[in-house]
């Protein structure tokens, strides 16, 4: 094979980066995570599809082939795509104005939109529009997944306990609920949930090996099962999944019209949008658990071609779950096959075994994503976080609380403007420190002059610790001239430049300005270790007259020699902090 050919190939089927990963213990491991992550999506694909207005079985749909084909094109290990809360709530709170929701109508819309969804995606993963997930800070990151790991407790505390809290009723709302029905918690239920909860945390602790999740959900079955034989589902209440469907995804086609496609583009942006931010940011959150780095633009390519896949079998628009996702990952999923292996398993159980599901309780499957849900807590960042920086503590309390009352794209994108609030303050105002050579040091490397400390009385160098943009422009104009206003004496300006990353034209304006400034003085500007991009904008024509191209030096010892041949000796000679080797030539200085 070409090596233009062997590099193509990997970009158009990025699986094969991962493939040779694959073994028989990746493959045990993705098969267990497989199976446990189909039995968890059963009551969510139709629970989703409800939500979406959608028949039952879409979500099923949109939980198969959706899955396999992003676990293919995408770039995490651990990302399952599949229905969510949250576009399901966008999808009907948008789309059922347009159609009788679960109507034949509705549906050929709501597949329509999946389609342009995908179209969307992918458009901005080919256009390398992945990059925008560098905004989404490991701070945000770990604030919204600590807040969705609370909204899925709050989800399921009915399910667990086995009251009748109403559907969407927020998460405080919940567990005012909670607290205020204590004495209708279903004991028999609660019972199931707490048998599948504490035999999963007992084996996850006692042999860590065994599948804890698959046990712990079948201690729940057969308790379920005992109970009711005992004493009659009526007395005890607990709810079992109930038969399912048993049918393979359809074939469809989205509905290929101008004016109908034109209808629903605004509805088609706001899902996209919301789709790429929950499939990236989940995707990061458990990156950051898995020390896997996530790809944005395959990511986007991938959801990209999820959807529109799947909208020619039957599903609505889909995203990465973050319920699924974690689950994947506590279940211990090494590659994207497990992702693969959860759509099979879950046609399988829709084809063959559909009438097993009659026996899972529904308190045990609570349970099992409640083990999921304090998984996804990182105490130890979280410690960090709260230790070192309160910028960072207030961005991880606002994304945490955020995600717990807004919807979860505007919590991250909340999270994201905080962040980039402090950082740009924090950019706008670069530390810019006096530093001189260290005299007990033979390579004489640059220190930090502490007050009190000799200083050249004719040549200030500074060292300015970050970029010359426009946001900074001011803070650094600010300080050069107080440092030319308490010491005039010293007419030349050495800038050690190494932590000087880029320069705007804000910022070349500034230095010419400068350099002017202290030509007019009898003094000069000059560079130390100048970045390649910021010499090159200071080097343009319209910089340069001013600054000078003498002025840049590659070394320490070629700028402090230069710069010594421009001072006044006469001023020399009556110096006695001599803090320059080449001081060693000029003239002795007078005696007192």
């Amino acid at each position: 094979m070409k090596p233009a050919e062997s590099a193509l190939l990997p970009r158009l089927f990025p699986f094969l980066r991962w493939w040779p990963q694959v073994n028989r213990t990746s493959m045990r491991a993705d098969l267990i995570a497989g199976l446990i992550g189909a039995i968890i999506v059963l009551p969510q694909g139709v629970a989703f599809a409800t939500l979406a207005g959608m028949p039952p079985e879409y979500g099923l749909y949109a939980a198969m082939i959706p899955a396999v084909i992003g676990a293919l094109w995408g770039s995490s290990f651990h990302l399952v795509s599949g229905p969510t809360n949250a576009i399901s709530l966008v999808v009907f709170a948008t789309m059922s104005h347009l159609a009788d929701p679960g109507s034949a109508q509705y549906v050929s819309l709501v597949l329509t939109v999946t389609f342009m969804v995908g179209v969307m995606q992918l458009v901005m993963g080919f256009a390398r529009m992945g990059t925008l997930v560098n905004f989404i800070s490991h701070t945000v990151v770990i604030g919204f997944t600590a807040g969705a790991a609370m909204l899925i407790i709050g989800s399921q505390m009915k399910n667990f306990f086995g009251l009748d809290i109403p559907r969407g009723t927020v998460f405080f709302r919940v567990f005012e609920f909670f607290f205020t029905h204590l004495t209708e918690i279903k004991p028999w239920v609660f019972t199931v949930g707490m048998a599948t909860l504490l035999s999963g945390i007992i084996v996850r602790k006692l042999a860590p090996k065994i599948p804890y999740m698959i046990v712990a959900m079948l201690v729940g079955s057969f308790t379920a099962l005992g109970l009711n034989a005992w004493l009659g589902q009526d007395v005890t209440g607990i709810r079992t999944l109930g038969a399912l469907p048993g049918a393979l995804p359809p074939l469809s086609a989205p509905h290929f019209h101008f004016d109908t496609m034109r209808d629903l583009l605004s509805i088609a942006i706001a899902i996209t949008a919301l789709a790429l931010t929950e499939a990236v940011s989940i995707a990061r959150s458990i990156g950051v658990k898995s020390n896997q780095r996530i790809d944005g633009n395959q990511e986007f390519i991938g959801q990209g071609l999820s959807n529109i896949v799947g909208s020619f079998f039957s599903g609505y628009p889909s995203s990465g779950s973050f319920n699924r996702s974690g689950l994947n990952y506590e279940a211990g999923a090494k590659t994207p096959l497990a992702a693969a292996f959860s759509a099979g398993f879950l046609m399988i159980v829709l084809v063959g075994v559909a009438p097993l599901a009659a026996y899972l309780p529904i308190a045990s499957m609570a349970a099992i994503l409640f083990l999921v849900a304090w998984g996804l807590f990182d105490f130890h960042h979280i410690g960090v976080i709260i230790r070192s920086s309160k910028a960072e503590l207030a961005v991880l309390i606002v994304t945490f609380i955020a995600t717990l009352v807004i919807h979860l794209e505007v919590a991250i994108l909340l999270g994201i403007v905080l962040s980039m609030v402090f950082y740009l303050n924090r950019t706008s105002q670069p530390a810019i420190r006096t530093v001189g050579p260290n005299p007990k040091d033979p390579a004489r490397k640059f220190l930090a002059v502490a007050p009190g400390e000799p200083e050249c009385p004719q040549l200030k160098i500074l060292r300015i610790e970050g970029s010359l943009y426009f946001g900074a422009v001011n803070h650094v104009a600010e300080t050069l001239q107080i440092n030319a206003e308490q010491h005039p004496e010293q007419k030349h300006l050495l800038l050690m430049a190494k932590s000087i990353n880029f320069v705007d034209i804000a910022g070349a304006e500034l230095l010419a300005q400068e350099a002017r400034s202290r030509k007019k003085r009898g003094g000069s500007l000059s560079f130390y270790s100048l970045r390649a991009g910021a010499e090159a904008m200071l080097m343009k024509p319209d910089y340069v007259a001013d600054i000078g191209r003498d002025a840049v030096h590659a070394s320490k010892h070629g700028a402090i020699a230069a710069c010594v041949a421009k001072l006044d000796h006469e001023i020399c000679r009556r110096c006695t902090a001599r803090v320059f080797n080449e001081c060693a030539n000029l003239p002795a200085p007078k005696s007192a």
